[in-house]
């Protein structure tokens, strides 16, 4: 790849190393799902480096919690609770409607649900395609006018982080039926438009809020065993290869703090600045997916400008916002 972006980190740089250097004093973070997972992570570095950080998630006491927790390593009182709920719409709403007009320099899309067994929202969507696209669509576009301010009031442009998964290989994106009401549901598939999803959503803001000032790019994080994988016994993680024979993540797995590198990368990485639609791993751009390399690399659909297009469209059409 010409021209492709790199950085001095790798796989196994973790979120500290990424932001080490950066002074973040006076940047605000929204980091959705922020309450386990790489999302602590994601939250801790932002908040050490001197951002104010918002950990947006839905179950309050593990919010509080991590964001005490954090508050407590840095001496002062940067992170804080919101609740939100992204499979519900109204409950989006709220949040932004709370929020009022305060900037936003950097909005981390990390939430996520992987391979349920088909549920839906409150509003009927499929619950992967609903919480994970749908939800960050609506909350994002719904804020686009806080990361603008943010980009205004810093002179830099602010930064949109849409997380995606190598499962986007397993599925593009239905557009006749993105939410399982006639077709078989398969979860596995599910989860892949999903994440095909919030690499083509990164697509589709960038395109359209870049010359305001706000850029996106997707990531993918990498593999770790975080509560993710929370809807899969360990049975079906040994049969993935996840496991070793002592039920031990295989080679190639990442820690927390490493897998919430990529994520910060995005949100803080001078190689970035003023570029936005494109998809990393392991704190570089992502080479093209390979059948040598299968477990890592993004593949043509994940990027599609067209398809990018074409999913913002149905969303605004879904969600009643965006347009």
């Amino acid at each position: 790849m010409s021209g492709r972006i790199t950085s001095a980190f790798g796989a196994k740089s973790t979120a500290r190393e990424v932001v080490a250097g950066h002074d973040l004093s006076g940047r605000v973070a929204i980091v959705t799902g922020a309450a386990t997972g790489i999302g602590v992570e994601t939250a801790r570095a932002l908040a050490l480096a001197g951002a104010e950080v918002i950990i947006a998630a839905r179950k309050p006491e593990l919010g509080e919690e991590v964001a005490n927790a954090i508050n407590e390593e840095a001496g002062s009182k940067r992170v804080s609770f919101g609740m939100l709920d992204l499979s519900s719409l109204e409950a989006i709403r709220h949040f932004a409607n709370v929020w009022g007009d305060r900037r936003i320099d950097i909005l981390i899309n990390n939430a996520a649900v992987m391979a349920s067994p088909l549920m839906r929202t409150t509003d009927g969507f499929e619950m992967q395609f609903g919480t994970n696209h749908l939800g960050h669509f609506l909350l994002s576009v719904l804020l686009a006018p806080n990361l603008i301010a943010g980009a205004k009031a810093s002179g830099k442009p602010s930064r949109l982080v849409s997380l995606s998964s190598i499962g986007h290989r397993r599925s593009g994106i239905h557009f006749d039926d993105p939410n399982y009401n006639t077709r078989p549901y398969e979860k596995w598939e599910a989860y892949g438009q999903a994440k095909t999803a919030n690499s083509l959503f990164a697509v589709g803001f960038d395109k359209r809020f870049k010359d305001q000032g706000v850029h996106a790019n997707a990531v993918m994080p990498g593999g770790i065993l975080t509560p993710l994988q929370r809807h899969l016994p360990i049975e079906e993680q040994r049969a993935l290869g996840w496991l070793d024979e002592n039920d031990q993540p295989r080679e190639g797995f990442k820690t927390t703090e490493q897998g919430a590198a990529t994520s910060v990368w995005a949100a803080v990485g001078a190689e970035l600045e003023g570029v936005g639609g494109l998809y990393l791993e392991d704190c570089n751009q992502a080479l093209p997916w390979s059948k040598e390399n299968p477990w890592t690399g993004v593949m043509p659909h994940a990027l599609d400008p067209e398809a990018a297009d074409r999913l913002w469209d149905l969303s605004v059409d879904i969600v009643g916002a965006g347009a």
